[in-house]
């Protein structure tokens, strides 16, 4: 049997041959990696010469090729197309992974090697880039158990391997839950309110799922947004809300209320064990944060802004209600539906009137424009590279000297086997091997509206900067331009890595960018001017209340992680009284946010859901360099390529921050930019 991972790939640009992957390849794979990984590692550990850097640190930067290409797969595949037997795999490969990383953090030989090279490191001489690789591969191994016992590092072991099983747990969980439920409509009368579009959309779902004469909705955000937002049906949108809000918590088998908690203890029983007072402790030491305190004061100061907004805007919204024949006191289900309405009231703007300048090619095609403008970089779609799904498209990634950059993987609809929301991430990091530049492999993965029988895929404008966003990321990982692959591209510390994707969010609002894209699917037009007017005027409409969301889910994850969770009893209130200085509606008991809340429970984002919001003041502040001298300025657009997207991890992101722009960010820029500052 021919395993793609392990015979040698003569694809182009050694791309991942997806179409010959099988399910069975993985685990003889996974063997394969592991005895590799470990004859890596005995070389080093073997080596007769004294430890120095070239033989001990990069050469373990440089080990375990074949698990890292497996794992990538794996586990993209895992969040993009999985299915049970993907799922079944999971639970025995996830163990073995971080059994084997284990393995080499608790090496006592291979520690005291690196450990030497660290403390020889004045006699090193080493570059700035080795000197940061240096102190990141040392620190990673005390702060994974290289100090301790031998009885704590067992200890150690058995709860890192429960947890690597139970966030899977949960992953699996919210993903059912979110695939079981459907809205079946057969009474055309009940679409009232609901555009063409998402009618159309919501037809052909029901034909996929087998529902002769019917509308069906999904728990999918395509689905799900229009629904709550456009619906003039109260009742089907509060059961739509109640259907979301409620995922993995509704008493059954798959209630993730303990696997929260388990995974909450575990991390904070781990934290202990390595002489930390809180997971949030152990993950902020390297962060730019460093601590819980600041962040719970960075929370608050942004709170402490936001929040008379917030509260304005509430009440307007109550009155505008009222004033409509809606509620008394506004539900949860009810927001969105007359936010909608407020906004084009106010504004003379939606979703709907903006779409059809949002054809899906047509916003691709506008984020390659701008990358071009700003970094010289060119796409060019390759239908001979293999790829893991038939919605999934692939591009050649080249310079101005026409040299190849990276490959690039974009796949945008919703499936049964994809997980919901938006991400980034990488099959291949770049990385220089015996002086050859590695380029990296990176993906887009996004869940927007499919095209239908009469109309192709329009995009809300939340969708277009959604788009920016992950593309922003997508840059980060594809000018990556290091010699050491565990510190190139988006291996930066968390807070900082949102900062590439955020800032060119920015672009979304300007004329001059829009004018590259926004022209109506049908005839060609240009978006008008009075539109980009309008999404600039409309652009801090409700911000107070988006930012009180995004400090409230910033406090949720703090208090998770910042104090032992093991006298945690009850979910529901746990999370009310951890928000309770954000939450401005009453409580819908049936619904939990942690309970389904992927970022902190099994995307990474634990004790760093706050870095959306530290990233943005750093963006905020990094796009008025921009607009100082013009958006598609080269000479801004280079410093910030050179400083910010090709440095990676390579330095501190507060000294690479400061080399682009020329001092610290402003705090107050956010503010400025979002209008809650008086």
């Amino acid at each position: 049997m021919n395993n793609p991972f392990l015979t040698e790939n003569t694809a182009p640009h050694e791309t991942f041959p997806f179409e010959q992957l099988k399910n069975e390849h993985y685990l003889p794979a996974l063997e394969a990696g592991i005895q590799q990984g470990k004859a890596d590692i005995e070389a080093i550990t073997s080596n007769a010469e004294a430890a120095n850097f070239e033989n001990t640190i990069a050469a373990l930067d440089n080990s375990g090729e074949i698990l890292d290409l497996l794992s990538n797969i794996f586990f993209n595949l895992h969040e993009a197309e999985t299915s049970d037997e993907l799922q079944n795999l999971a639970t025995e490969i996830s163990p073995k992974l971080t059994e084997y990383g284990n393995d080499i953090m608790l090496n006592e030989a291979l520690f005291k090697r690196v450990e030497a090279v660290y403390l020889n490191k004045a006699n090193e001489h080493l570059s700035v880039e080795q000197t940061t690789l240096l102190d990141k591969t040392y620190k990673g191994f005390v702060r994974n158990g290289s100090k301790l016992n031998d009885t704590d590092k067992e200890k150690l072991r058995e709860i890192d391997k429960e947890l690597a099983t139970t966030t899977l747990l949960f992953g699996q969980n919210v993903l059912a839950e979110s695939n079981e439920y459907k809205l079946v409509i057969t009474d055309a009368s009940l679409l009232s309110g609901l555009p063409e579009g998402v009618v159309e959309a919501a037809a052909l779902t029901a034909k996929e799922k087998g529902h002769e004469n019917a509308w069906v909705f999904t728990l999918d955000y395509p689905s799900y947004i229009p629904f709550v937002t456009y619906s003039d049906q109260r009742k089907l949108r509060e059961e739509m809300f109640l259907a979301f809000g409620s995922k993995a918590f509704k008493g059954n088998e798959r209630d993730n209320s303990a696997t929260i908690k388990k995974i909450a203890l575990l991390r904070h029983q781990r934290a202990n064990l390595l002489g930390y007072a809180s997971h949030a402790d152990f993950v902020l030491e390297e962060r730019m944060a460093k601590n819980p305190t600041t962040v719970f004061a960075f929370l608050e100061d942004i709170l402490v802004n936001a929040l008379p907004f917030a509260k304005e805007e509430l009440a307007e919204l109550t009155a505008y209600s009222k004033s409509i024949g809606g509620p008394d006191e506004l539900k949860r289900w009810d927001v969105a539906y007359y936010s909608e309405k407020l906004k084009k009231e106010k504004f003379s703007i939606d979703d709907e009137l903006l779409k059809p300048y949002f054809k899906l090619e047509n916003v691709i095609d506008g984020v390659f424009i701008t990358a071009q403008k700003l970094y010289g970089l060119s796409f060019k779609q390759r239908n001979d590279i293999e790829v893991y799904h038939k919605d999934v498209t692939a591009y050649e990634v080249t310079n101005e000297a026409g040299e190849y950059v990276s490959m690039l993987y974009m796949d945008f609809f919703p499936r049964a086997g994809k997980r919901q929301g938006a991400w980034m991430t990488v099959f291949k990091n770049q990385k220089r091997i015996n002086g050859v530049d590695v380029r990296p492999h990176i993906s887009i993965v996004c869940n927007f509206t499919k095209p239908t029988e009469s109309k192709p895929s329009l995009l809300t404008f939340n969708e277009v900067t959604t788009l920016f966003h992950e593309f922003g990321h997508a840059l980060h990982g594809m000018c990556a331009n290091g010699t050491y692959g565990s510190i190139t591209g988006t291996s930066v510390y968390w807070d900082f890595v949102e900062l590439p994707s955020q800032v060119l969010e920015n672009w979304c609002y300007e004329k001059e960018c829009l004018d590259l894209f926004a022209k109506h699917y049908e005839t060609g037009a240009a978006i008008p001017e009075e539109y980009i007017q309008k999404i600039t005027e409309s652009a801090n409409f409700q911000s107070g209340l988006a930012t009180i969301r995004q400090i409230g889910l910033g406090r949720l994850d703090m208090a998770w992680h910042s104090a032992d969770p093991s006298n945690i009893g009850d979910v529901k209130a746990f999370e009310l009284n951890a928000t309770s200085a954000t939450d401005l509606y009453h409580a819908v008991k049936e619904t939990s946010t942690s309970c389904s809340f992927s970022h902190i429970f099994q995307g990474g984002y634990s004790s760093g859901y706050y870095s959306y919001k530290w990233a943005e003041v750093i963006d905020a502040d990094a796009f008025e360099a921009f607009k100082e001298k013009g958006i598609f300025n080269k000479e801004v657009a280079k410093s910030f390529h050179d400083n910010v997207l090709a440095a990676g991890g390579s330095e501190h992101p507060s000294v690479l921050y400061r080399r682009f722009r020329g001092r610290d960010a402003d705090p107050k820029a956010l503010l400025r930019r979002e209008g809650l500052i008086k």
